[in-house]
């Protein structure tokens, strides 16, 4: 059957979005129904079931030790640790219900959430890297998130294959890196974003196979630049030792410089590398992505973001935050390592398949609906077992029952089968998760519609170094500075997590010391928010090429092509078409 495009009003936020004879292709072959929710929207609800970040220390409802979790003891979920979750000490089969017909499916599901445990983070493998979430194979690591395979790091996200990074967001397969932003393959970059296979940059920008570049943008394989202007060897070593970046006053000056002469070069309207029919952005290597986010080596994905992890994934819709090999998801989260056939499901992984509706099923699990915490299992509902011949019956009942009775939110939106868990039926504040990073709305919009919110806690710490009082120069700094409680200059006043005080490590100072740059004033909740203000919002605009260059094929008039980015009218980057912008590559 042939579909053509339908245009149809998202039942949540009311305007009109398209769907594509592509997706309508996709749902005939999974056998979904259409979503009634936008791609944004979409989104948003997906990633309201993700605590980026935030760490809670509570007991175990194990063992009644104090563990570290990204469940707030708010949250009403039952936590055990790592180990024991993973263990035979337990069976989450035992908390197996029927199918009630006479309430809606939702309701039944988190009722079973409510009861079962949940492991108290979302961690894979590891090695003395306990202060870390949402990461597969972390090694000597420290607050790192959504990432995997990453070793002797701290304070990221989104990061991937790296070691000896720090103060990191998006990079993958990079080494010693120090406030860094979507790099890939980089090694010694600092205040660095964009850039891929580069070594020895600093406050670089789109630069690509360079060496030894200082505050250089859109360069291609070159060495021994400062502002884009080549010179030899010794003089730019001689030069980039003049700025001295050892002393923070003079890291703060010449950042302001740099991030002035970024703003006068142009930036392609979708930020990636060796792609084949893409749009969004910071997409590489890939191929058929299209409106998505962050993205690396996908082939045929609609709707994806955070797709950055491990192997390639491909045929995917509408699935956010992992990677590593899956195929055939849709509106899932985080879920990864070789999944496939998978609907409506977050935290499972590990070669699992053919789940519905479910929540931390692992290890080969398959034929699951609506379950919770199973490891090996297969032909189950809502925990309870069932024969091949009894699941493949009742799922298509069930299907029916959410159609005829469907669960309706605080907004009135309507939930049938089809369509991924209600927001308001999230374990996670509101403010603590992604969907505030990209969907922000105020403590009275969240409770207006029944979500979670988490008012700040007062820490009332005792500083030992008020703003101010850090020394200027890294080739100041004491071993006695380790393990002291330093006032975050954001004062908590920033909207941004910030925990008001933080402390510098002795592996943390060791870097600072190896890279002769100063210690940071902000805590890392700040300076990952500061960092992430690079990156541009997700919603797609369409927009006219700003060049005007008359060298180019447009010959003295304004270039017409058009094209959509997420790059917004209102922010202060110049924007080329794709020819224009390689015209400009130096």
């Amino acid at each position: 059957m042939e579909y053509k495009s339908k245009n149809v009003e998202c039942q949540n936020c009311k305007k009109e979005f398209t769907i594509e004879s592509e997706d309508f292709n996709f749902y005939e072959k999974i056998k979904v129904p259409a979503p009634t929710f936008c791609h944004l929207c979409r989104a948003q609800r997906r990633f309201a079931f993700r605590n980026e970040r935030a760490l809670y220390k509570r007991k175990s409802d194990f063992t009644g030790e104090e563990i570290f979790t990204m469940f707030s003891p708010k949250s009403g979920i039952k936590i055990y640790e790592r180990e024991i979750w993973m263990s035979d000490k337990w069976d989450p089969m035992d908390y197996g219900q029927d199918y009630d017909f006479s309430k809606p499916f939702f309701v039944q599901f988190f009722e079973l959430v409510k009861k079962v445990p949940l492991k108290a983070l979302n961690v894979i493998g590891g090695v003395y890297s306990p202060y870390v979430n949402n990461i597969t194979d972390p090694k000597n690591s420290y607050l790192i998130f959504n990432a995997g395979e990453v070793e002797d790091s701290m304070y990221g996200n989104g990061v991937n294959k790296s070691k000896w990074c720090v103060d990191i967001s998006h990079i993958s397969k990079c080494e010693n890196c120090y406030e860094g932003f979507f790099l890939t393959s980089c090694t010694s970059s600092i205040f660095s974003s964009h850039c891929e296979n580069s070594f020895n940059i600093t406050f670089s920008k789109n630069c690509v196979g360079c060496q030894d570049c200082f505050g250089c943008v859109n360069l291609r394989n070159k060495s021994y630049y400062i502002f884009n202007v080549p010179y030899s060897r010794e003089e730019y070593l001689e030069k980039t030792k003049s700025f001295d970046l050892s002393s923070y006053q003079n890291l703060q000056e010449i950042k302001k410089k740099v991030y002035e002469f970024w703003l006068k070069f142009p930036n392609k309207f979708i930020e990636g590398l060796q792609n084949t029919n893409v749009s969004g952005n910071y997409i590489s290597h890939s191929k058929d992505v299209i409106n998505s986010f962050m993205v690396r080596e996908g082939q045929n994905m609609h709707y994806c973001q955070y797709i950055q992890e491990g192997d390639p994934c491909k045929d995917c819709w509408d699935y956010s935050i992992w990677g590593n090999n899956n195929q055939l998801l849709y509106e899932c989260h985080a879920c990864g390592i070789g999944t496939q056939n998978m609907k409506f499901c977050f935290l499972c992984q590990e070669s699992v398949h053919d789940l519905e509706y479910s929540l931390y099923c692992m290890s080969g699990s398959e034929n699951l609906f609506g379950c919770v915490s199973l490891r090996q299992k297969k032909y189950c509902i809502l925990n309870k077992q069932y024969t091949k011949e009894e699941y493949e019956i009742l799922v298509p009942k069930i299907k029916e029952h959410m159609n005829e009775m469907p669960f309706v939110d605080k907004k009135g939106n309507i939930y049938k089968y089809g369509e991924f868990f209600p927001i308001e039926f999230s374990f996670f504040p509101y403010n603590t998760t992604q969907s505030q990073e990209y969907f922000p709305i105020s403590k009275q919009e969240a409770e207006d519609n029944g979500y979670l919110w988490e008012d700040s806690a007062d820490r009332n710490y005792k500083f030992d170094l008020k703003i101010g009082s850090l020394p200027d120069n890294i080739k100041d700094v004491k071993d006695d500075m380790i393990g002291k409680v330093i006032e975050c200059e954001h004062q908590g006043k920033c909207n941004q997590l910030c925990t008001t005080a933080f402390k510098i490590i002795k592996d943390e100072l060791n870097f600072y010391r190896k890279m002769n740059i100063p210690l940071p004033r902000l805590c890392p909740n700040c300076r990952t928010f500061e960092r992430l203000k690079q990156r541009t919002g997700m919603k797609l605009y369409n927009r006219k090429c700003q060049c005007n260059n008359s060298s180019h094929f447009h010959t003295g008039t304004p270039c017409p092509n058009e094209f959509e980015t997420a790059y917004s009218p209102d922010r202060q980057e110049i924007v080329y078409c794709e020819k224009c912008y390689q015209q400009e590559v130096y």
